[in-house]
């Protein structure tokens, strides 16, 4: 990721502004305030704005005064019991807000994330930046044969340069295209002053989907866990769990309290049914259990000893 020397410029201006307030700050949060964290090859995200801490969280859940309480500890003790329990709302109190720039094919998978506002970057209005994804070596992979959805065996040697190549040259070609249709350069330069444009929303089309985009995304911090606890997890695809990764370390930053407990009862932990609750009653008490006698299908059933870790997984 390589920035201009005017956004390089505009982000010092961001972070060198100082304001007096009443309301409280994440310390760890301050630091990295607007600084572009780099996010795949051309990619970043930016914390722009945030509202609240892990006291807002306290405060809003016992509808005080106050700030919470003096020891951190009762805090935790509290926000644990919140997640532990699935009490949802004082964690909806606080909200953050971020600068994305990624490739047009995980937007649109992102934005199904739909608890969120969004501002998109309007092609309708400029030009889009001659910036594409193009994935490493090690990231190119088979479809699943088992997953209709994720990947499988990585791709090596002369097929993997040729899958790079027509992402490369396809890229480049539509972007060419897309600037001879508007007829006009992605730095506004026109290219013949005896032909018009196409309009940019109509141009904009021809473009490929690892084309960059950005936006800003705004959401509570209730939604930003949950589009975590699905994005950064191991089986989200790899572009977008990049990004969700990233704003892992910033929740962590932000709310490092409210963080714990995620991680320990959010990611760390798991659901199990009522028949899954069962076989494990079952397991403890030294009874075996099976498949046939379950009541789970294969799928729930793997996915069970999983979970907790137990050799005993259908193929």
């Amino acid at each position: 990721m390589k920035l201009t020397e005017d956004q390089l410029k505009n982000i010092k201006e961001q972070q060198s502004q100082e304001y007096k307030t009443k309301r409280v700050t994440a310390p760890e949060l301050e630091k990295i305030l607007y600084e572009a964290i780099p996010a795949l090859d051309h990619g970043f995200v930016r914390v722009i704005d945030y509202m609240g801490d892990d006291t807002s969280i306290v405060q809003s859940a016992r509808v005080s005064y106050g700030k919470g309480t003096k020891k951190v500890s009762t805090d935790g003790g509290l926000i644990k019991y919140l997640m532990r329990h699935w009490h949802s709302t004082p964690f909806e109190m606080c909200e953050i807000k971020y600068h994305v720039k990624l490739p047009i094919f995980i937007a649109r998978q992102w934005i199904r994330h739909r608890t969120a506002n969004v501002n998109e970057y309007s092609a309708r209005y400029s030009i889009l930046d001659k910036e594409f994804y193009l994935p490493e070596p090690k990231n190119l992979a088979a479809q699943s044969v088992s997953n209709r959805q994720g990947r499988g065996n990585i791709i090596e040697g002369d097929q993997a340069k040729e899958v790079l190549e027509l992402l490369k040259n396809d890229a480049e070609r539509t972007y060419n295209n897309y600037e001879t249709m508007l007829n006009e350069k992605f730095d506004g330069t026109m290219i013949d002053e005896n032909k018009k444009g196409l309009a940019r929303e109509l141009a904009r089309m021809n473009l490929t989907l690892n084309t960059y985009t950005q936006w800003y995304w705004k959401t509570d911090l209730l939604n930003l866990m949950n589009f975590l606890r699905l994005r950064a997890d191991s089986h989200a695809q790899y572009e977008i769990r990049v990004y969700a990764d990233i704003m892992l370390d910033t929740l962590k930053k932000w709310v490092p309290i409210t963080y714990d407990a995620f991680m320990d009862y959010r990611v760390g932990g798991t659901e199990v049914s009522a028949k899954g609750k069962t076989i494990i009653k079952k397991l403890l008490k030294g009874e075996k259990v099976n498949l046939d006698e379950s009541g789970l299908s294969k799928r729930e059933w793997n996915e069970l000893m999983e979970a907790f870790e137990i050799k005993d997984k259908i193929v």
